[in-house]
């Protein structure tokens, strides 16, 4: 008998080209028609898409997640019974790509140079290297991995945090997560990519923020729950030499009422700085259907207690 595969995501049509274009054994793609998602065992799902419809999932035994996130499936009244696997492994470059995109743009003053040029005005600015400087990384999985090498790319010395303090080679120092507020006076680029979970909520206020030495950034792209937003927006008042560039918010999409948008120290993006591409998705799912179907532990599971 087939396994049913259910999709919930906004890219259904792709996926479901690139999937039948596999031609994966004993694999039969059903609609989202209320009979179908009873019967799915399998499900290729954005997290968000997918919460509702657990309550009446009676025959899930697998889900992976497009995302790396899986937030919305942590929030359920009742825990997930199935097997729950999301994306890891692919967003360490992408993520490097906005890190150290915003971060060259903000040491090597791209801004007002492109003002000037408006101008038709020659006029040296104040030069900013990287060499020499601390990245503080919140998050030591793959995603802060790849950002603590391009940071020894670029000739700056990479500092870690996580949970529980593992050495990690990428890094030249760890450290567990009590340290955090001993950790950033010294660091010239803060970046969280920490998941979501009830020991991060709001781990990022104002007071701890407030220690970023002169013209440091501090870059959101994990979690925007993480982040007192309102004191973060103070503090950027306050310290005209702070830059804050945030990809994720507590509430997405921010409010356009929000004060926070006409801060000149802050960058503001809407959650795009390492999309979910299908091709690696599939690639991923690929995979993990392999070991499903003969019972192997799957790659990426999900820790339900932990919540990633």
């Amino acid at each position: 008998m087939p396994h049913k595969l259910l999709l919930l995501t906004r890219e259904n049509a792709i996926y479901h080209q690139l999937i039948t274009a596999l031609a994966l054994p004993e694999l039969e793609i059903v609609d989202e028609q209320p009979a179908h998602v009873a019967e799915a065992d399998i499900w290729l799902a954005e997290p968000a898409m997918a919460a509702p419809l657990i309550p009446v999932a009676h025959s899930l035994k697998w889900l992976q997640s497009t995302f790396a996130g899986v937030d919305k499936l942590m929030q359920l009244k009742r825990p997930l019974t199935c097997q729950l696997t999301n994306v890891k492994g692919v967003f360490g470059p992408l993520m490097s790509e906005y890190v150290f995109g915003y971060l060259l743009s903000i040491y090597r003053q791209q801004r007002e140079y492109a003002a000037q040029q408006a101008e038709r005005r020659w006029q040296e600015g104040r030069y900013c290297t990287l060499q020499g400087k601390t990245l503080l990384v919140l998050g030591t999985g793959s995603i802060g991995s790849h950002l603590a090498q391009t940071a020894h790319h670029f000739g700056m010395s990479a500092i870690g945090v996580s949970r529980r303090g593992r050495p990690n080679a990428h890094f030249d120092a760890v450290y567990d997560i009590s340290q955090l507020t001993k950790l950033v006076c010294r660091a010239d680029v803060l970046v969280n990519a920490l998941p979501h979970t009830p020991q991060t909520v709001h781990l990022i206020d104002g007071e701890l923020l407030a220690q970023l030495p002169r013209h440091a950034s501090f870059f959101n792209v994990g979690r925007g729950s993480a982040v007192k937003l309102d004191e973060l927006y103070q503090l950027l008042q306050q310290r005209a030499d702070l830059t804050a560039v945030l990809d994720v918010f507590e509430q997405e999409p921010l409010s356009a009422e929000h004060l926070i948008w006409q801060q000149a120290n802050a960058i503001i993006t809407p959650h795009i700085a390492a999309p979910s591409f299908p091709e690696q998705v599939v690639q991923i799912f690929a995979e993990n259907y392999q070991y499903f179907c003969q019972g192997q532990p799957l790659v990426n599971l999900v820790d339900v207690n932990a919540g990633y």
